[in-house]
């Protein structure tokens, strides 16, 4: 587990390095900012469409094999474009279809790296090593960010891309020597054994995946809260710069130092999630409504010194409600539908990271920058707090059994009454 959390810190970095670098490059290519917004969307429209094939494969197929693939070409994606760059033969064209490439592997290779990670702990540690990964994540944005400037400012916005497909390549050489926990892979292959015994053909349908998420309430909760969260907060990149920039009348600068804040509170969040033993919906509901509360506040913040002080809790709260989704999501459902689900719930997430954006620029057309944070938060707050009094009150009561004092009632009576 050391070695993989070193392996994903290495490809964190150099995915955000690539990530800041693309954004600049698509920027200095078309001069369009909404030509940069293309690019990301581009880049995530794969999982829209593709995510559940994607978690069907990785159930179907072997998790190490499949990640050190997937980790492999798109290194080989890097360095291409790396060449191209180096070359000045990269137009719009060929970068959108590469970004289309990353985005198609990257539905197969997201959930075959997350359930790897979680094979390599026992399964009571699971929502620790997720924690793990939240905080490596967090961590490896921060550095990979910082190296971006320094990479091209030194050795040219084609070094940043090799640099990317290098980390790419170090996770795939790590791969191999990765040992599961004891019962990791057994508890994976058993459904299908017991399938083949049965006479049974396990098919791994993508069909299977959607119906369990369908039929499993505590997926759709979980859906719901996120959903909301997504939508109407924690868009902090597009909310907070504008209220920076605007009404507090910052700079770049600020609006820098405000980013920093907030990466500093997902760190500290993914610490304190990475203790979490017993991760569930209501805590990830209570955590989310507790941040579009703080998200209210920051909105009405009358100056840059105040708007941090509050900055710090609201990343804290989000970072430690998403690593509790997570660990959720990975580990209520059964073993050989993992993948399917993580695809499901990946599909879903590119709807709300394509849509959501959109909704909150409207809302903030209408509102302004301090309206949208004011509301969005309220909206997040009074809609998980709505879901949990509906829910108690459709919650079956328990119905006591009468018996006469003194008088024993045997287990067959007790399940006839029951019935």
């Amino acid at each position: 587990m050391r070695w993989w959390s070193v392996a994903n810190f290495v490809s964190n970095a150099g995915t955000w390095m690539q990530l800041t670098v693309q954004n600049l490059l698509v920027l200095q290519i078309t001069g369009s900012a909404a030509a940069t917004g293309l690019s990301m969307s581009v880049q995530a429209a794969p999982a829209l469409f593709m995510s559940v094939l994607g978690g069907a494969a990785v159930d179907r197929w072997p998790r190490k094999v499949t990640a050190a693939v997937s980790q492999a070409l798109l290194g080989m994606v890097a360095f291409t474009t790396a060449v191209f760059v180096a070359l000045d033969l990269l137009d719009m064209t060929s970068l959108m279809v590469l970004a289309a490439v990353t985005g198609t592997i990257a539905t197969i290779d997201g959930p075959a790296c997350a359930l790897l990670g979680n094979d390599l702990v026992p399964e009571e540690d699971v929502p620790s090593a997720i924690g793990v990964g939240a905080l490596v994540h967090n961590a490896g944005r921060l550095v990979g960010a910082a190296l971006a400037g320094v990479t091209v400012g030194f050795l040219g916005t084609a070094a940043a891309y090799a640099a990317n497909g290098l980390s790419f390549l170090f996770v795939t050489a790590v791969i191999p020597f990765l040992r599961p926990a004891a019962g990791a892979v057994v508890r994976a292959a058993a459904p299908r054994a017991v399938a083949v015994h049965a006479g049974k053909r396990d098919d791994m349908t993508i069909r299977e995946g959607l119906a369990f998420f369908a039929r499993r309430p505590r997926l759709l909760a979980l859906a719901g809260v996120t959903g909301i969260s997504a939508v109407f907060g924690r868009n902090y990149g597009l909310t907070l710069a504008v209220l920076v920039t605007g009404p507090l009348a910052g700079g770049p600068g600020a609006f820098g130092t405000v980013s920093t804040v907030l990466a500093v509170g997902g760190i500290l969040g993914a610490v304190l999630g990475a203790r979490l033993r017993r991760p569930s919906v209501r805590v990830v509901g209570t955590l989310a409504a507790v941040g579009g509360l703080l998200q209210a506040v920051a909105g009405l913040s009358p100056s840059l010194a105040v708007l941090l002080v509050l900055v710090l809790p609201m990343a804290v709260v989000e970072s430690v409600s998403d690593t509790a989704g997570t660990a959720v999501l990975q580990t209520d459902p059964p073993p050989h539908l993992r993948g399917r689900v993580l695809g499901v719930w990946s599909s879903i997430g590119t709807v709300w990271s394509l849509g959501g954006p959109p909704a909150l620029g409207l809302l903030m057309e209408l509102a302004g920058p301090r309206g949208a944070l004011v509301a969005g938060g309220l909206i997040v707050a009074a809609s998980i707090t709505a879901g949990r009094v509906l829910r108690g009150r459709r919650a079956p009561r328990p119905v006591p059994l009468s018996r006469r004092a003194g008088e024993e009632v045997s287990g067959r009576e007790v399940l006839g009454t029951a019935a």
